[in-house]
């Protein structure tokens, strides 16, 4: 798997947007790029409605979000739609791009991991949890300088990759 310090491997695949989409055409801000296991899935539905209720909030500083997964294109497309998701999804049917972050998972799906990226997408943090809330938190954090119950202020570390929990969770 990718760390922080490293860049993020570019790659092209076909958007929720309906055209091609290039990791290298969001450089000059900031990203999260967030894998997910499978589209509608309890979890990801969870994760994915977290990341679109903060969507105004990152836009305003200059963040994109794009999610991944391994499910074809219809199947994006639906979950797109039934999350209302104002950001682009991935489709990674071939798995290149799972594998190309070191994120593919048992039974060819992706894992749950984000990576946050720099405007020049360098990898500044990478979240590994199967928890689908500590995704949101970890890049409310890092971008917007807020997470659940906090106002504080706080940086993203380049961290060893462990799982970024919230305040109060063991």
């Amino acid at each position: 798997m990718i760390q922080p310090g490293d860049l993020a491997p570019e790659f092209e695949g076909i958007s929720t947007q309906g055209s091609g989409f290039r990791l290298s055409s969001l450089r000059g801000g900031p990203v999260v790029l967030y894998f997910y296991p499978r589209a509608g899935s309890l979890g990801c539905t969870y994760e994915s409605i977290g990341f679109a209720k903060e969507h105004t909030s990152f836009r305003e500083r200059g963040v994109s979000v794009v999610g991944v997964s391994v499910d074809s294109l219809v199947d994006q497309r639906k979950f797109l739609e039934t999350c209302s998701l104002p950001f682009p999804l991935v489709a990674d049917s071939d798995q290149a791009i799972a594998r190309r972050f070191g994120v593919l998972g048992a039974f060819g799906h992706a894992r749950r991991v984000t990576f946050l990226l720099d405007e020049a997408g360098r990898v500044l943090q990478v979240v590994d949890s199967i928890r689908p809330g500590v995704h949101v938190t970890a890049a409310k954090r890092a971008f917007l300088g807020r997470a659940e119950g906090s106002a504080a202020p706080r940086a993203a570390s380049g961290g060893s990759g462990s799982p970024v929990r919230p305040p109060g969770v063991p």
